[in-house]
C-alpha cells in the first residue's frame, strides 16, 4: 500500500472515530447495559460469589426499597407486594437482559408519587395545627424493623403521629432555647427563626425537591447501588459524580473555592467554612454565614437557581476546572432580606489540611523531671492513585521523625474516627514501628492466601506506644491496630473495639466494559469486595474488629455502630498465622498493671462516671424505641435531663478550673504541622483551650453562645487525658525493666 493511501485509510479512521466520540458524547448513557456489566463484575468477581438466582433478586429489591424508604414511612404494603410479584423473581434476569431500568423507574415513580402524597398531607396538618399534645400517644423512635402501612389510612394515622412530634420537638426546643437565654441573660437567638409551621413546612418542601428533582442518573444510581450493596455493605456502585469525590477524599484535595458548604431548611446554601489560604479567602468577599442562592458555573452569564438543590449537586456546580472562574450568586449575612451581589471566584487546588496527618508534642512535668510525649493524629489513610501527590505514610514519616528530634519518651496514635483508606499506606506505615514481618494476609475468593510484609527494613520508632481507636475506626485503622496489637509492639485502648470492616475492595470501570460505540464517561465505577484481610496472628478482623487492651466507657458502645449492624455481611472466620510472624514478649507491654492502674483512675473519675450513666439512659432508650408525644411526658424528660446538665455544669466548673491550674503547673503544649516541617521549623507552643482555626474558620451557629458547657481543661477529653496517663505509665514501667534487665 502506498504513503498516500496509508495516509487515506488513516484520515478515514481518525474521522470515524471522532465521529464516535461525539456520538458518544451526545447520546445519553444506556444505564440498562451499565446494569449488565454492573453484575458480570459482582458475579465475576466479588468474594462471596453468590448465585445469581431468585433469591438473590429478592434481597436486591429488599435492599432497594429499604435504602429507598428505610423508616418504611412512604411505601404501602400493597406498593412492596407489587413490586415483589412483578420484579422480586426475576430482577437478577432484567439486569442481564438489559431490562432492570424500567423496574427502577417504576419504583421510584412510586415512590415520588407517595412523597408527594405525604408531602401535601403534612403541609395540610400544619396548616390546620390541630394537634392534641395531651393525648397519651408515642411514635417509635426507629422503624426499620416495622411493618409497612397497612392502606392509605393507616398512612395518614402514621404521618399525623410523625407531623405532631416534629412539631412537638421543634417546639420544646425553642422553649429551651428561650429559658436558656433568658436565664443567661442573653438574647434569644430563637426569636429571629421562622415560624415553627413555616419552618417545618420548608423542611418537607426540600425534602421532596431532592426527590422530584432526581434525574435519570440519579434513579438508575440508586438502584445500582442497592444491587451491589446486596452482596456486603462496602460494595459500591458509584457514578461519575461519586467517583470524582471518592477520589478528592482519597487524595486530601480538590479543585474548587476552599468553603465548607451546608444545607438551609430555607432552601438556601450556606457558607459554614472556609479555608485559610484558600481561593475564596484570598479573594475575600465571601464571609461566613453567605447564602448561595445561584451559581454561575462558568461565569458566563447564565446563573442556576440552587434553591433547594441537593447539597452535592450545589457542590458539583461550583467545582471546575484549575484557574476557571465561578461566579456565585449571594446574600450577605446580615444585608437586608433580599439583597443580593456576585461574588466571582477563580477555582484552584484546595488542600484539606484538617484531614492530613498532624502532631503535637505534650510535655510534662512533674517531681523536677520533664517528659515529652509525641502524639500523631491520624484521620484517614489518604493516597493520591494518580500522581503520588499525596502521601499518608510519607507526611506520617516526616511528623514522626519530626517528634524524634524533639526527643519525645512515648507517642500515641490516635486513630479515632479514621475509616481507613489505602491498604499499601498502612503496609508502609505499620513498617515504621514494627521489624520487618507480617502486616497484613489477604484471601480472596479462591482461598488463595498472601501475606503483604512491611516495607521498611528496620523501623523508624522503638519506643513505648499506644494506639487509640472507636467504633468509627475501620478497614485500615483495623490492621495497622490489629498487626501492632498481634506483635505486641502497642497497647490499644478506646472503645470495646473497632468497626470490623475486615474486606478489600477495588475499583473496577464499567466504562471500559461498554459496547463501543455506547457512551462511557458516565458509567460509573463498581467498588467490589475481593478479598477479606487477616491479621499477622490470622483473626479476621470482619465482624469483630480490633478488640481493646483497655476499654474506656463510650457512648458508641451504646449505639447501633459496626458492622455487625449492618446487612448483607460477610461472615468472621480465621486462617493461619502468616509465616515468619515473630510477635515481641507480651510481657514487656506491662498489660495486667497498665490495666490495673487505669481501672483505679476510671474508678474515681467523675466524667467517667456520667459517662457510664448516659449509656445505660440511652440503652434502655433504644430498648424501648419510644418517644412520647405527651407534652407533659417530654417536658418532666426535658426537666430531669436539664437539671442533670446544670448539676454537671456546677460540678465540672469548679473542678474542671482546679484541674486547668494544676495542668498549668505539670503540662506544656506543642504543635507540629507538615507545614511547619516543610519550612524548617520546631514544634510551636500552643494554647490547647483556644478554638483552632488554623486551616479553616468556621460559623457559629445563633445557639453556640448559650451552651454553658465547661470545656475540657487543656483541650484533654477524657479519652485523651487518659491516654496520656496510660502512656506515661508503659514509659514507667517500661524504664524501671530496663533498669532491672528484666525486658526480654
Amino acid at each position: 500500500m502506498s504513503i498516500s493511501s496509508l495516509r487515506k485509510c488513516f484520515s478515514i479512521a481518525s474521522a470515524a472515530l471522532l465521529s464516535s466520540c461525539a456520538i458518544q458524547a451526545e447520546q445519553p448513557t444506556d444505564f440498562n447495559e451499565v446494569g449488565k456489566q454492573v453484575s458480570v463484575f459482582l458475579q465475576n468477581d466479588h468474594l462471596s460469589r453468590l448465585k445469581w438466582d431468585e433469591k438473590l433478586s429478592a434481597r436486591i429489591l429488599d435492599t432497594h426499597l429499604n435504602g429507598l424508604d428505610p423508616a418504611r414511612m412512604y411505601f404501602l404494603q400493597s406498593d412492596v407486594d407489587r413490586f415483589k410479584q412483578d420484579f422480586g423473581p426475576r430482577l437478577h434476569n432484567m439486569l442481564m437482559q438489559k431490562t432492570s431500568i424500567s423496574a427502577a423507574e417504576e419504583i421510584f415513580g412510586v415512590f415520588s408519587e407517595r412523597v408527594k402524597e405525604r408531602v401535601a398531607y403534612a403541609h395540610k396538618l400544619i396548616s390546620e395545627n390541630t394537634f392534641d399534645f395531651t393525648a397519651d400517644e408515642s411514635i417509635e423512635r426507629s422503624r426499620k424493623n416495622s411493618l409497612w402501612a397497612k392502606d392509605k389510612q393507616d398512612s395518614d394515622r402514621l404521618w399525623q403521629l410523625n407531623v405532631k412530634e416534629a412539631v412537638l420537638s421543634e417546639t420544646l426546643r425553642r422553649e429551651t432555647i428561650t429559658r436558656r437565654a433568658t436565664e443567661q441573660g442573653k438574647p434569644d437567638p430563637s426569636a429571629k427563626e421562622k415560624s415553627i409551621q413555616e419552618k417545618l413546612t420548608l423542611r418537607y418542601d426540600r425534602m421532596l425537591r431532592n426527590i422530584t428533582e432526581s434525574d435519570s442518573d440519579d434513579v438508575a444510581n440508586i438502584f445500582l447501588s442497592s444491587v451491589t450493596k446486596s452482596f456486603d455493605p462496602h460494595t459500591e456502585y458509584m457514578g461519575y459524580r461519586e467517583i470524582a469525590r471518592f477520589r478528592d477524599g482519597m487524595k486530601n484535595q480538590l479543585i474548587g473555592i476552599g468553603a465548607q458548604l451546608q444545607e438551609e431548611e430555607d432552601g438556601a446554601t450556606i457558607i459554614k467554612g472556609i479555608i485559610v489560604g484558600g481561593p475564596a479567602d484570598k479573594q475575600g468577599e465571601l464571609k461566613l454565614n453567605d447564602r448561595i442562592v445561584g451559581v454561575d458555573s462558568q461565569n458566563s452569564g447564565e446563573v442556576t437557581d440552587i434553591m433547594f438543590m441537593k447539597l452535592d449537586k450545589v457542590v458539583d456546580l461550583i467545582r471546575g476546572k484549575l484557574k476557571t472562574e465561578v461566579r456565585l450568586k449571594v446574600e450577605p449575612a446580615g444585608a437586608p432580606a433580599g439583597e443580593t451581589k456576585f461574588i466571582t471566584i477563580v477555582r484552584d487546588t484546595v488542600e484539606m489540611k484538617d484531614e492530613q496527618a498532624n502532631a503535637e508534642i505534650i510535655q510534662i512535668s512533674k517531681d523536677g523531671r520533664d517528659q515529652k510525649l509525641g502524639w500523631i493524629t491520624l484521620p484517614s489513610f489518604y493516597m493520591d492513585f494518580e500522581d503520588d501527590s499525596a502521601s499518608c505514610s510519607r507526611d506520617m514519616e516526616k511528623l514522626l521523625r519530626g517528634l524524634m528530634k524533639e526527643n519525645i519518651s512515648g507517642l500515641i496514635i490516635d486513630l479515632r474516627g479514621n475509616g481507613g483508606g489505602s491498604l499499601e499506606e498502612v503496609r508502609k506505615i505499620t513498617g515504621f514501628f514494627n521489624q520487618p514481618g507480617p502486616v497484613v494476609q489477604v484471601k480472596d475468593g479462591m482461598e488463595n492466601i498472601k501475606v503483604n510484609n512491611s516495607a521498611q527494613n528496620e523501623p523508624i520508632y522503638n519506643g513505648p506506644l499506644v494506639v487509640l481507636t472507636d467504633k468509627t475506626s475501620a478497614s485500615a485503622s483495623e490492621i495497622l491496630a490489629g498487626a501492632l496489637q498481634d506483635t505486641n509492639r502497642a497497647i490499644i485502648v478506646g472503645d470495646s473495639s473497632t468497626f470490623g470492616k475486615g474486606t478489600v475492595q477495588q475499583l473496577m470501570d464499567v466504562g471500559r466494559r461498554m459496547p463501543f460505540f455506547s457512551r462511557k464517561d458516565r458509567a460509573g465505577t463498581v467498588k467490589v469486595t475481593l478479598q477479606k484481610f487477616y491479621r499477622p496472628s490470622g483473626d479476621s478482623t470482619q465482624l469483630k474488629g480490633v478488640a481493646s487492651d483497655i476499654v474506656l466507657p463510650s457512648i458508641f458502645d451504646a449505639l447501633e455502630i459496626g458492622e455487625a449492624h449492618l446487612d448483607h455481611v460477610l461472615p468472621f472466620d480465621k486462617i493461619p498465622q502468616a509465616p515468619n510472624f515473630k510477635p515481641l514478649s507480651k510481657e514487656n507491654l506491662f498489660l495486667p498493671r497498665l490495666q490495673q492502674l487505669s481501672a483505679e483512675r476510671i474508678a474515681k473519675d467523675q466524667d467517667i462516671a456520667y459517662n457510664r450513666k448516659d449509656i445505660e439512659e440511652l440503652k434502655t432508650r433504644v430498648k424501648e424505641n419510644k418517644l412520647s408525644l405527651k407534652k407533659t411526658d417530654r417536658e418532666k424528660e426535658l426537666a430531669t435531663s436539664e437539671a442533670d446538665r446544670k448539676q454537671r455544669n456546677i460540678e465540672r466548673k469548679e473542678r474542671f478550673a482546679k484541674i486547668a491550674e494544676e495542668d498549668k503547673k505539670t503540662f506544656k503544649f506543642f504543635k507540629l504541622t507538615l507545614d511547619d516541617i516543610a519550612q524548617g521549623n520546631p514544634a510551636r507552643f500552643v494554647d490547647p483551650s483556644l478554638e483552632n482555626q488554623e486551616y479553616m474558620r468556621r460559623a457559629k451557629s445563633d445557639t453556640e453562645d448559650l451552651d454553658d458547657t465547661p470545656k475540657w481543661p487543656s483541650g484533654l477529653d477524657l479519652v485523651k487525658r487518659e491516654g496520656l496517663h496510660i502512656l506515661s505509665d508503659l514509659i514507667r514501667l517500661d524504664g524501671e525493666a530496663r533498669i532491672t534487665g528484666s525486658i526480654k
